[in-house]
Protein backbone atom coordinates (compact mmCIF):
# COMPACT_ATOMS: atom_id res chain seq x y z
CA UNK A 1 0.00 0.00 0.00
CA UNK A 2 1.70 3.47 -1.09
CA UNK A 3 1.73 6.19 1.77
CA UNK A 4 -0.02 9.13 0.24
CA UNK A 5 0.67 12.52 2.22
CA UNK A 6 -1.54 15.84 1.37
CA UNK A 7 0.59 18.41 -1.10
CA UNK A 8 3.26 20.37 1.38
CA UNK A 9 3.76 23.37 -1.60
CA UNK A 10 0.67 25.51 -0.64
CA UNK A 11 1.79 25.50 3.29
CA UNK A 12 5.64 26.05 2.04
CA UNK A 13 4.41 28.88 -0.63
CA UNK A 14 2.34 30.84 2.10
CA UNK A 15 4.75 30.77 4.39
CA UNK A 16 7.40 32.01 1.94
CA UNK A 17 4.91 34.08 0.31
CA UNK A 18 3.22 36.00 3.36
CA UNK A 19 6.43 36.50 4.94
CA UNK A 20 7.95 37.94 1.91
CA UNK A 21 5.35 40.58 1.56
CA UNK A 22 5.15 41.45 4.94
CA UNK A 23 8.75 42.11 5.03
CA UNK A 24 8.75 43.98 1.85
CA UNK A 25 5.96 46.39 2.91
CA UNK A 26 8.92 47.62 5.45
CA UNK A 27 11.47 47.49 2.52
CA UNK A 28 9.27 49.88 0.34
CA UNK A 29 9.25 52.15 3.21
CA UNK A 30 5.90 51.95 4.84
CA UNK A 31 6.34 50.76 8.21
CA UNK A 32 9.48 49.75 10.55
CA UNK A 33 10.50 46.57 11.35
CA UNK A 34 8.48 45.04 13.86
CA UNK A 35 8.40 41.60 16.35
CA UNK A 36 5.28 41.19 13.81
CA UNK A 37 7.90 40.64 10.87
CA UNK A 38 10.55 38.65 12.95
CA UNK A 39 7.48 36.21 14.38
CA UNK A 40 6.40 35.90 10.72
CA UNK A 41 10.13 35.15 9.68
CA UNK A 42 10.64 32.96 12.31
CA UNK A 43 7.33 30.72 12.57
CA UNK A 44 5.91 30.96 9.09
CA UNK A 45 8.46 31.84 6.76
CA UNK A 46 11.07 29.83 8.79
CA UNK A 47 9.16 26.94 10.49
CA UNK A 48 6.90 26.51 8.10
CA UNK A 49 8.83 25.90 5.49
CA UNK A 50 11.20 23.71 6.84
CA UNK A 51 8.00 21.48 7.75
CA UNK A 52 7.07 21.70 4.14
CA UNK A 53 10.71 20.86 2.75
CA UNK A 54 10.95 17.97 4.82
CA UNK A 55 7.35 16.50 3.75
CA UNK A 56 8.43 17.36 0.13
CA UNK A 57 11.35 14.47 1.05
CA UNK A 58 8.55 12.12 1.91
CA UNK A 59 7.20 12.76 -1.25
CA UNK A 60 10.40 12.18 -3.01
CA UNK A 61 10.51 16.00 -4.57
CA UNK A 62 14.41 16.96 -4.50
CA UNK A 63 13.93 20.69 -6.07
CA UNK A 64 10.22 21.02 -3.28
CA UNK A 65 12.57 19.76 -0.58
CA UNK A 66 15.47 21.84 -1.70
CA UNK A 67 13.72 24.88 -1.76
CA UNK A 68 11.28 25.21 0.93
CA UNK A 69 14.48 23.46 3.61
CA UNK A 70 16.97 26.53 2.07
CA UNK A 71 14.18 29.37 2.01
CA UNK A 72 13.02 28.17 5.80
CA UNK A 73 16.31 28.04 6.78
CA UNK A 74 16.86 31.22 5.04
CA UNK A 75 14.42 33.20 7.30
CA UNK A 76 15.60 31.48 10.46
CA UNK A 77 18.70 33.10 9.79
CA UNK A 78 17.76 36.44 8.71
CA UNK A 79 15.52 36.74 11.59
CA UNK A 80 18.72 35.31 14.02
CA UNK A 81 21.43 38.02 11.99
CA UNK A 82 18.70 40.79 13.11
CA UNK A 83 18.33 39.71 16.72
CA UNK A 84 21.27 38.51 18.03
CA UNK A 85 22.77 42.34 17.97
CA UNK A 86 19.52 43.55 20.06
CA UNK A 87 20.45 41.08 22.40
CA UNK A 88 24.06 42.47 22.80
CA UNK A 89 24.83 38.77 21.96
CA UNK A 90 27.26 40.23 19.06
CA UNK A 91 27.91 43.13 17.04
CA UNK A 92 25.13 44.09 13.91
CA UNK A 93 26.44 42.49 10.66
CA UNK A 94 27.93 45.44 8.43
CA UNK A 95 25.75 46.47 5.39
CA UNK A 96 28.35 45.03 2.77
CA UNK A 97 28.61 41.58 4.50
CA UNK A 98 24.73 41.33 4.84
CA UNK A 99 25.44 42.15 0.22
CA UNK A 100 27.38 39.20 0.12
CA UNK A 101 25.02 37.04 2.31
CA UNK A 102 21.91 38.83 -0.35
CA UNK A 103 24.05 38.18 -2.86
CA UNK A 104 24.90 34.74 -2.61
CA UNK A 105 21.30 34.11 -1.82
CA UNK A 106 20.36 35.00 -5.48
CA UNK A 107 23.36 32.90 -7.01
CA UNK A 108 21.24 29.66 -4.97
CA UNK A 109 18.10 30.89 -6.25
CA UNK A 110 19.13 31.95 -10.12
CA UNK A 111 20.37 27.82 -10.14
CA UNK A 112 16.75 26.96 -8.54
CA UNK A 113 15.13 29.11 -11.15
CA UNK A 114 16.65 27.18 -13.96
CA UNK A 115 14.99 24.35 -11.71
CA UNK A 116 12.16 25.40 -12.88
CA UNK A 117 12.74 25.88 -16.28
CA UNK A 118 10.85 22.60 -17.02
CA UNK A 119 7.71 23.90 -14.38
CA UNK A 120 4.76 25.68 -14.52
CA UNK A 121 5.00 29.10 -15.34
CA UNK A 122 3.91 30.69 -11.68
CA UNK A 123 6.65 28.66 -10.14
CA UNK A 124 8.89 30.14 -12.89
CA UNK A 125 7.82 33.98 -12.00
CA UNK A 126 8.31 33.11 -8.48
CA UNK A 127 11.74 32.31 -8.76
CA UNK A 128 12.43 34.74 -10.95
CA UNK A 129 11.11 37.40 -9.36
CA UNK A 130 13.11 36.22 -5.95
CA UNK A 131 16.28 36.04 -7.72
CA UNK A 132 15.91 39.87 -9.01
CA UNK A 133 14.95 40.69 -5.24
CA UNK A 134 17.88 39.27 -3.95
CA UNK A 135 19.96 40.94 -6.04
CA UNK A 136 18.31 44.42 -5.74
CA UNK A 137 18.38 43.84 -1.86
CA UNK A 138 22.10 42.76 -2.30
CA UNK A 139 22.81 45.97 -4.24
CA UNK A 140 21.05 48.38 -1.41
CA UNK A 141 23.28 46.90 1.05
CA UNK A 142 26.33 47.49 -1.29
CA UNK A 143 25.71 51.10 -2.56
CA UNK A 144 23.67 51.99 0.76
CA UNK A 145 20.97 53.23 -2.19
CA UNK A 146 17.30 53.98 -0.78
CA UNK A 147 15.99 54.10 -4.07
CA UNK A 148 16.99 50.71 -4.73
CA UNK A 149 15.96 49.45 -1.49
CA UNK A 150 11.81 50.88 -1.99
CA UNK A 151 12.40 49.35 -5.46
CA UNK A 152 13.12 46.16 -4.20
CA UNK A 153 10.60 46.12 -1.48
CA UNK A 154 7.86 46.90 -4.24
CA UNK A 155 9.57 43.94 -6.50
CA UNK A 156 9.53 41.75 -2.89
CA UNK A 157 5.68 42.33 -2.25
CA UNK A 158 4.94 41.07 -6.20
CA UNK A 159 7.05 37.88 -5.39
CA UNK A 160 5.28 37.33 -2.60
CA UNK A 161 2.04 38.01 -3.86
CA UNK A 162 3.15 35.60 -6.58
CA UNK A 163 3.65 32.80 -3.72
CA UNK A 164 -0.13 33.60 -2.09
CA UNK A 165 -1.28 33.42 -5.66
CA UNK A 166 0.24 29.59 -6.10
CA UNK A 167 -0.24 28.37 -3.34
CA UNK A 168 -3.95 29.12 -3.31
CA UNK A 169 -3.82 27.86 -6.46
CA UNK A 170 -3.16 24.70 -5.67
CA UNK A 171 -5.33 24.28 -2.73
CA UNK A 172 -8.50 26.04 -4.51
CA UNK A 173 -7.64 23.57 -7.91
CA UNK A 174 -7.48 20.69 -5.25
CA UNK A 175 -10.03 21.01 -3.87
CA UNK A 176 -13.00 21.50 -6.79
CA UNK A 177 -10.93 18.75 -8.74
CA UNK A 178 -10.47 21.17 -11.90
CA UNK A 179 -8.42 24.44 -12.64
CA UNK A 180 -10.04 27.66 -11.08
CA UNK A 181 -7.00 29.52 -10.93
CA UNK A 182 -4.87 28.84 -13.62
CA UNK A 183 -1.06 28.46 -12.97
CA UNK A 184 0.08 27.52 -16.40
Amino acid sequence: MKNKIANPAPLGLMGFGMTTILLNIHNAGFFPISAMILAMGFWFGGMAQVIAGIFEFKKNNTFGATAFTSYGLFWLSLVTLLILPKLQITEATPPAYMGWYLFLWGVFTLFMFVGTLKKNLALKFIFFSLTVLFFLLAAKDFTGSEIVGTIAGWEGIICGASAVYLAMAEVINESFGKTVLPIG
